[in-house]
């Protein structure tokens, strides 16, 4: 004989499964929707634009030595106005032209100097050229050996520096530039994904870099033609 107070008791705890199931299908649910609202692309966009240096430095080191400290400083200051001159003859303004220290140098004072009869005295100057006369100053370089001629010995010569100082005045639009390629790049993420494009969650602008244009082992400082890059890293959510 069924006993009648079973059958409540079964379909009480039937009921009971098929909510845990239900329940449980709801929570997968959930956590797929979750998912999916979390899904996201991170491209990243290059701007690259070419420009020439508006700013050049010029340093021009030259020395002389000697054991008589008067003697020396006096073919020193007959090579600084042979500079001068050379300068003026190239077509610099006073103003670009500055005087930098001058260095003395006693070899017999240093301790543990070797004597091996060498002079005691060095003494070296320089003289900077600062324009934005870029041109002007590669044709300058090209000259040097005129000045050379001369007797003035320079010392330590490196060639200009060339500055490019309008980084601010094509910022913005570069940034434009590598932001939209981001975008266009995530679009085509999308498409072909066959999901949405939502907007961005987060954005990153890299540091703006400054390089020779045509590389070859060339440093940027010595470089008039430069190239300049910038990389924007931008994570957009997808539907």
């Amino acid at each position: 004989m069924t006993d009648n107070r079973l059958l409540p008791a079964a379909v009480f705890g039937g009921l009971l499964a098929l909510g845990v199931i239900g329940g449980g299908a709801l929570v997968g649910q959930g956590v797929i929707h979750a998912r999916a609202g979390d899904r996201t692309v991170t491209v990243r966009g290059l701007s690259e634009r070419d420009v020439k240096a508006d700013l050049a430095v010029l340093p021009l080191r030259f020395t002389a030595s000697g054991d008589v400290l008067s003697e020396v400083q006096s073919r020193i200051d007959g090579d600084l106005g042979l500079v001068r001159q050379f300068l003026s003859a190239q077509g610099y303004p006073a103003e670009a032209v500055t005087l930098g220290r001058l260095e003395v140098a006693d070899t017999r004072s240093r301790e543990y100097a070797a004597q091996n009869g060498g002079p005691r005295f060095i003494l070296a100057q320089t003289v900077i050229v600062r324009t934005t006369d870029v041109a002007r100053v590669e044709a300058t370089t090209r000259a040097l050996n005129d000045l050379v001629r001369q007797g003035v010995v320079l010392q330590d010569f490196r060639g200009p520096s060339y500055v490019f100082t309008r980084l601010n005045d094509v910022r913005p639009q570069m940034i434009a530039e590598a932001t939209a390629a981001a975008r266009k790049g995530a679009e085509q993420f999308a498409k072909d994904s066959g999901t949405p494009m939502g907007p961005i969650r987060q954005a990153t602008q890299g540091s703006f870099e400054i390089l020779p244009r045509d590389g070859d082992g060339f440093e940027e400082a010595a470089s008039v033609n430069k190239k300049l890059r910038v990389v924007t890293t931008i994570t957009y959510s997808l539907k």
